[in-house]
């Protein structure tokens, strides 16, 4: 998926954690040590005031490559480049400096994330101070209330403390402070998952009416489709750590390729009652620790075939979009073929 000006780039990212047991247990046990490999060489872009939204479930590695992203773990492979900048190529302090300030994280959960012994002011005011953005007290106070009034909340409602307010209340708040370093991209790790479905149809037109205003980038990490396909321009659909198909947000939704794309889609309910057929998949998610060879996604897909279970799939090109993928069934062409077989063997309804 080519791009023309991203702002984020990820190339070939890894993340590995040590997750062996301690050293005199491996050696009663005769144990070696175990590596869980969190993200798994992924690659996409994201344009200049785009959201891409990377979806998958539990486990799948979303939030690490967000906290990869903004810094929070080191990559055991691969580099991350935010705006022609490799940011594991910048190692002091005087060189991150300059560019912490032009991109900010917004976590899952809002009381978490929010020091409870501060005022709001002084939240919100804290990153303005860090970086410098002002010093003089009356135009950080300034700037706190303007970013107050930018996710519809009151200048007066800096004196309050965290708990005095809602579960989206205090999400507006962290946006608020994310907002308040005058930041160009957004990593945002699942913002609305802990929220009430009403409150989250809120935020999200916030952070669209913020993106439109303000030129922002996102980065949205999220297990929701419905959510996804409200917010996201492009999509990346994770399993087991590895990117499966990647592009355009609105195509991939209306013509999925890869087996486990379509999967997601078809435990959306069907409300409109349309009586599109779906493929069930079974099984559960493989442990990361020892996942299955091959395309990892094969013990549960209808269409594997001995590739699939012993060669990891390249990269494929697929459609006017240029949309990615891995499977072998797209590069073979022979997947419809299959979907068309298996809907004639399903019992009618």
């Amino acid at each position: 998926m080519q791009i023309d000006t991203p702002i984020l780039e990820v190339e070939n990212l890894s993340k590995s954690f040590d997750v062996s047991a301690a050293l005199l247990r491996r050696l009663v046990r005769g144990e070696g040590r175990a590596t869980l490999k969190a993200v798994d060489g992924i690659n996409f872009a994201i344009p200049k005031g785009k959201t891409l939204s990377l979806v998958g479930e539990s486990g799948c590695g979303k939030s690490t490559v967000a906290r990869l992203v903004v810094g929070l773990y080191e990559p055991t492979a691969g580099k991350v480049v935010f705006d022609g900048n490799d940011m594991s190529g910048k190692r002091s302090r005087r060189d991150m400096a300059g560019l912490r300030r032009r991109f900010q994280m917004i976590f899952q959960d809002p009381f978490a994330s929010l020091n409870p012994r501060w005022r709001v002011h002084d939240i919100i005011a804290e990153p303005i101070r860090a970086h410098g953005i002002a010093s003089d007290e009356r135009e950080i106070t300034r700037r706190v209330a303007q970013n107050l009034e930018r996710v519809k909340l009151s200048a007066r409602d800096g004196e309050k403390f965290p708990h005095e307010f809602s579960g989206g209340q205090r999400q507006r708040i962290s946006i608020a402070r994310a907002l308040a370093s005058e930041p160009e991209f957004l990593v945002c790790d699942e913002p609305t998952s802990a929220l009430d479905v009403s409150v989250q149809a809120q935020i999200l037109n916030l952070m669209k009416d913020l993106q439109r205003e303000l030129g922002l980038s996102y980065l949205f990490i999220s297990h929701d489709l419905a959510v996804v396909y409200h917010i996201a321009d492009y999509l990346g659909v994770m399993y087991l750590g590895r990117l499966v198909e990647v592009g355009p947000a609105r195509d991939i939704f209306r013509n999925p390729q890869h087996p486990y794309t379509r999967m997601l889609l078809d435990a959306i309910p069907d409300l409109e009652m349309t009586g599109r057929e779906r493929i069930p998949v079974g099984g559960e998610v493989p442990s990361p620790i020892a996942p299955p060879s091959g395309c990892h996604f094969h013990p549960r897909c209808p269409f594997a075939n001995e590739r699939c279970r012993n060669e990891t799939p390249g990269i494929t090109h697929f459609g006017a979009d240029d949309r990615e993928l891995r499977c072998h069934a797209v590069e073979e062409g022979r997947l419809e073929a299959e979907v068309a077989r298996l809907r004639e063997k399903a019992p009618a309804a």
